[in-house]
């Protein structure tokens, strides 16, 4: 259905419809910052509804009048608009949203199953929890399936962040880090490294940790930690500002363990 089939008509429509209200005193100023138009856009549709004959200006006011004519069109192309959006939300009711998971067993097409989040990647299992949903197409296992219907939640704790911050070049570096007590922090096991700094980048190649990220780390350890993995940053100096101001953002918990000294 093509409610408005010509470019400017949805304009017109709605300065109608504020005409039709019959605000006393209204102006063309008001109804360019209700509709977010210049006014000498609702000046120029003023003058083609007055033109057609849906539009007056009565003598002896300022006020603008809807003809019985502008009645009759503003009402048809109301009912076309609901009509118009009924569709549009009937649509969407059928609409399925789909979602990927890893199947944990073979999984056969309209099968209901559960639904859990392990090591950050999301599972479909037939071990019961709080979250279902329903399979779209059939997989065996450790292969990604296709999900719809969705209900519950997910049972999902935060992962802890622990932010190692270094010195920069000019307080000595990756030469001025005890790498023994970094060593000690790390043997304590994080689900994933992630660096921000040259000197980030010497320190873990020096300790033969590699890293998961380093481009984007605030956000990269924001997604992980949300998805319940614990995660270790090394960021230089005051690059530590940037991924704690993201941690307080998202509401994630943190340590900093200073190495800048």
């Amino acid at each position: 259905m093509k409610v408005f089939k010509k470019k400017g008509e949805l304009t017109r429509f709605q300065i109608l419809a504020e005409i039709a209200k019959q605000q006393p005193h209204l102006r063309q100023k008001d109804i360019a910052e209700k509709l977010g138009i210049t006014i000498q856009a609702v000046s120029e549709n003023i003058k083609s509804l007055t033109d057609d004959g849906f539009v007056e200006i009565r003598e002896g006011t300022a006020r603008y009048h809807i003809t019985k004519r502008g009645i009759e069109k503003l009402k048809k192309e109301a009912v076309d608009l609901r009509k118009y959006a009924d569709e549009v939300v009937e649509t969407m009711n059928t609409y399925k949203s789909i979602w990927p998971a890893i199947a944990k067993e073979e999984l056969k097409s309209g099968q209901n199953v559960w639904l859990k989040m392990e090591n950050g990647v999301l599972y479909a299992t037939n071990e019961k929890t709080s979250a279902s949903a329903e399979v779209l197409n059939d997989a065996v296992s450790g292969e990604d399936v296709a999900l719809t219907r969705l209900n519950g939640t997910i049972e999902l704790k935060s992962g802890n962040v622990t932010i190692i911050k270094l010195p920069t070049i000019n307080h000595g570096g990756s030469r001025a880090v005890d790498t023994l007590k970094i060593q000690e922090i790390y043997k304590k096991g994080f689900d994933r490294v992630g660096i921000m700094g040259t000197i980030s980048r010497a320190v873990t190649d020096k300790l033969k940790i590699s890293p998961d990220f380093e481009f984007a780390t605030p956000y990269a350890t924001v997604a992980a930690a949300k998805r319940g993995l614990n995660v270790l940053v090394f960021a230089v100096g005051n690059m530590t500002k940037s991924i704690t101001k993201k941690m307080d953002e998202e509401g994630i918990q943190y340590t900093i363990e200073d190495f800048k000294e």
